[in-house]
């Protein structure tokens, strides 16, 4: 069963209208999504995103009229929109997270715990598994990203250990990469903490990569604020530090622009638009209670950040 992480705290945030329009980017297992049916009126809507097939036949399950679901990126949130024939929303909730399911079916590969072929794709429809990434991925990208995604100080000797590994046999499935890695790290620090997996860090590094999560997240926000009403929310639930940075960032940057610099060639509209406050900050960033984290450890890293969008002058 996947547990909703921050789901009412998440939802409160929205601050639901009746008649509002909502946008849940990551429908997962729909918990979020039903809280947020449970608020709307007959007249309002709520469409639902997500690039895993999985989650989206468990999506259509849920038989309401004011409900769609589609198989796609959130990146591709205005097209969707567009498609549907609706200009902008009130809401849009981003739950950045790995769901449960996801991590416990060993046949996704997301796990070091279970053993399985080597996947990470959350869209299983599309693109290069991690195994047939790690096949031919030269060592020096392989350090870039396990250092970048992972951060990961180790990550020089573990590209190489993966390396060497792979000379040898091809590397298929979960345990044998996590073995590889978790090796590697061992043999460079007796000091590692003992509560996180060696291969936690290697294994996040290749799963954001494969999936874009980084790209697909810088490109998304700037895009919510252009579809939300004035007044319309934006909530982001992140898992990591990277995710959290980009967000946090992007919240600030709209809720406090910088002048631009003189003689910048743009029409007055544009330097308006660009340097006008677009968002306004609601609240301290949210984390789930010890009484959550308890029932729930994987909500232990969770950070909620909440922006409202301005009216332009």
């Amino acid at each position: 069963m996947h547990t909703t992480v921050l789901l009412h705290e998440a939802v409160d945030a929205l601050a639901v209208r009746p008649d509002g329009v909502y946008v849940d980017g990551t429908y997962g297992r729909g918990g979020h999504s039903r809280l947020i049916l449970d608020r709307l009126g007959g007249s309002g809507r709520l469409i639902a995103l997500d690039k895993d097939p999985m989650a989206v036949t468990a999506g259509r399950v849920l038989k309401d009229l004011r409900f769609t679901i589609v198989h796609n990126r959130f990146s591709q949130i205005p097209q969707v929109l567009r498609d549907l024939g609706v200009e902008q929303v009130d809401g849009v909730l981003m739950d950045l997270g790995v769901s449960s399911p996801q991590l416990e079916q060993a046949t996704r590969g997301f796990s070091f715990r279970l053993d399985g072929p080597l996947d990470m794709r959350m869209d299983t429809s599309q693109g290069q598994t991690a195994a047939e990434w790690l096949a031919s991925v030269s060592e020096a990208h392989l350090r870039e990203v396990i250092k970048d995604y992972g951060e990961e100080r180790f990550a020089k000797q573990v590209a190489r250990a993966i390396v060497a590994a792979r000379s040898q046999e091809p590397i298929v499935t979960t345990i044998r990469l996590s073995e590889i890695v978790a090796s590697a790290v061992r043999a460079c620090s007796h000091q590692r903490e003992n509560k996180q997996n060696p291969a936690t860090r290697t294994f996040q590094a290749i799963r954001i990569y494969l999936n874009q999560e980084l790209e697909e997240l810088s490109m998304t926000l700037p895009q919510c604020v252009e579809m939300l009403k004035p007044g319309g929310r934006l909530v982001a639930i992140s898992f990591h530090s990277l995710e959290d940075r980009i967000v946090k960032r992007f919240i600030r940057e709209a809720a406090n622009p910088d002048k631009l610099p003189r003689g910048v060639p743009l029409r007055a509209k544009e330097v308006q638009r660009l340097t006008c406050q677009r968002l306004r900050l609601i609240g301290k960033a949210i984390r789930p209670t010890e009484a959550e984290v308890a029932k729930n450890p994987r909500a232990r890293s969770a950070v909620m950040r909440v922006a409202e969008r301005v009216a332009l002058a």
